[in-house]
C-alpha cells in the first residue's frame, strides 16, 4: 500500500467542487452524465492504483484490473446516490456491487472477438455503471453506439435474444470485425457520442448501453498505472 500523505488517497466520494452536467444521447434518449473534477484526490488514487497487484477479469475487459475495497465502493454509492436519483431516475436507498482500477492492455492485434464490439455491462435497466479516467486525456475516452439493424441502443433482457441473433447472422454474412479498437462503429454500429477523455472526468450511465472505450489503434497506452489508461471502473445495482 502507498503511503497515505495529506488527503487519504481513498476518498472515493463526489469532491465538493464537481462540476456536473447530463445529455441525453441518442434516438433513445438515455441520460449520461459528465462529472468534471469529480474525486477529491485524483493524484492519491493514482498512487494508490500504482501500488495494486492487477489481472484480467472476464472475457470483456480487454486488460487488467484490480479489485476495490467493499468499503470504498460504498462510500462512492453514497456519495452518487442523489445523482444517480436526480438525473437517472433511479430512486432506490440501497446499492450492491464493485468496483475496480482498471488498466486497457491489450494491443489492438491481440483483441478476442467480443472486445472488436461494443458491449453492454448487464440486463438490469437500473443497473449503473461508473467511469472515472485517471490517466492522460490522449489515452482514450468513451463512445456510445446504435446496432444499426435493430436500432437498439440498449440491450435488456426482452431486447437480448433478438439483438444476439441479428448481430450473429451479421457476422456469419460480413464476416468477423477486423483485430482493433472500435472507431464509428461501421459498418454494423453508429456512434452516437463519444466522451473525450479528461484526467477526473466521470461518467455515470445505465449498464444496458451500447458502449466502448474510445482507443487510438496506432497508439495504445502502456500497460502502466502511472503511464497508461488508468480509470474507476464501478457496476453498481439496486438491492431491491
Amino acid at each position: 500500500m502507498t503511503r497515505q500523505t495529506g488527503a487519504s488517497p481513498l476518498q472515493f466520494k463526489l469532491a465538493e467542487d464537481a462540476a456536473v452536467a447530463v445529455e441525453h444521447i441518442g434516438e433513445e434518449r438515455q441520460p449520461l452524465v459528465i462529472i468534471d473534477n469529480a474525486l477529491p484526490n485524483p493524484d492519491g488514487l493514482r498512487e494508490n492504483a500504482a501500488a495494486r497487484n492487477y489481472a484480467p477479469i472476464g472475457p470483456y475487459y480487454p486488460g487488467v484490473r484490480a479489485a476495490i475495497e467493499d468499503a470504498s465502493t460504498e462510500a462512492l454509492c453514497m456519495s452518487l446516490q442523489p445523482i444517480v436519483r436526480e438525473h437517472l431516475n433511479i430512486r432506490r436507498e440501497r446499492w450492491t456491487g464493485s468496483c475496480f482500477y482498471s488498466l486497457v492492455t491489450t494491443p489492438p492485434e491481440r483483441l478476442a472477438f467480443i472486445q472488436r464490439l461494443p458491449h453492454f455491462d448487464g440486463f438490469d435497466p437500473e443497473g449503473v455503471a461508473i467511469l472515472c479516467y485517471l490517466g492522460r486525456a490522449d489515452q482514450g475516452g468513451t463512445s456510445f453506439f446504435r446496432h444499426k439493424a435493430s436500432g437498439f441502443e440498449t440491450v435488456t433482457e426482452d431486447r437480448f435474444p433478438s439483438y444476439k441473433a441479428t448481430l450473429e447472422a451479421e457476422v456469419r454474412a460480413q464476416g468477423a470485425p477486423p483485430a482493433r479498437y472500435i472507431g464509428d462503429g461501421a459498418p454494423l454500429f453508429e456512434r452516437t457520442r463519444k466522451v473525450d477523455a479528461a484526467f477526473n472526468r466521470m461518467l455515470i450511465y445505465r449498464g444496458v448501453m451500447l458502449h466502448s472505450g474510445a482507443i487510438d489503434n496506432t497508439a495504445p497506452p502502456p500497460p502502466d498505472p502511472s503511464r497508461g489508461r488508468l480509470t474507476v471502473t464501478g457496476f453498481l445495482n439496486p438491492v431491491p
